[in-house]
């Protein structure tokens, strides 16, 4: 259960990413993720509302609020590195984010068995390949940077909702969303600008953000039920199932190397779940 639900967060996130990547060639990228959370945000303050009590005891405000702002902060580093560099540089880096959480839950006690570490570095390898690395030409270093940001911040994301989810997945995931909402609202106040979203744009801004929302309470569950070093993993295979769609849906052609990435991440996962 505790790999299926893992994989699944993981799916969700691709397919949401998929979705919100098609959105941001006709609107401003930052302002998809800004109103698609608004409205995470708005189903999670109605789950909190119909729960007694509303709010559970511990430290998940704490966590929370270092998700939320890890998470968005990240986002600004990813959309900036990709603003400056090529996607074949900066997504490959931002992918190996995942190993943040690998690292502490490892630091906080975590004593994976062997199989299952031989399926983490099979799988993180799959999963930076299928990103598409650009292997010739020169990198400037700003992207390079920034995606490094980047990934640190998604890493720390994960490992928040990871022990926020603890004590609550659900108060979590609220606070969460809360913190970063308000942070693009603030943004957007500072801007001037709300990215120029209409009514046409709000059944895809409704799907990413619930979709979002249900991969994060797929992850948390499945930190909660298990190693975090190996939920982020399977959780972070995103980048490979948004690969695949873009090659099913829009047609895009994968390159060898992205190829090579899909087989390694599948075999990662299939030695993770043999251990």
């Amino acid at each position: 259960m505790f790999t299926l639900l893992a994989l699944a967060s993981s799916l969700v996130w691709g397919t949401s990413d998929f979705v919100a990547g098609v959105k941001a060639k006709t609107r401003p990228a930052a302002a998809v993720v800004g109103w698609s959370q608004a409205i995470g945000l708005l189903a999670m303050t109605i789950a909190v509302c119909l729960r007694t009590p509303h709010f559970a005891s511990g430290n998940w405000p704490l966590w929370a609020v270092l998700a939320g702002v890890s998470g968005s902060g990240a986002l600004v580093c990813f959309y900036a590195a990709l603003s400056t560099g090529t996607m074949g540089v900066v997504a490959p880096i931002a992918s190996l984010g995942v190993v943040v959480p690998v690292i502490l839950g490892v630091a906080s006690g975590e004593q994976p068995a062997l199989l299952a570490w031989v399926g983490i570095m099979v799988a993180i390898s799959g999963v930076l390949l299928a990103s598409g690395p650009e292997l010739e030409g020169a990198v400037s270093r700003r992207p390079v940077v920034l995606a490094s940001a980047a990934g640190a911040g998604f890493g720390v994301g994960l490992f928040s909702i990871h022990a926020g989810s603890a004590d609550s997945v659900v108060d979590t995931l609220w606070l969460m969303r809360l913190t970063s909402v308000s942070l693009f609202g603030l943004a957007a106040l500072v801007l001037r600008r709300a990215g120029g979203m209409t009514g046409a744009d709000l059944p895809v801004l409704v799907f990413v953000g619930l979709a979002d929302l249900v991969a994060n309470a797929l992850f948390g569950l499945a930190a909660t039920r298990g190693y975090v070093s190996i939920a982020a993993v399977l959780g972070s295979l995103y980048p490979v199932v948004t690969a695949v769609l873009a090659y099913a849906v829009l047609h895009e052609r994968l390159r060898r190397v992205q190829l090579a990435g899909v087989a390694l991440t599948m075999a990662g996962v299939a030695l993770i779940a043999g251990a």
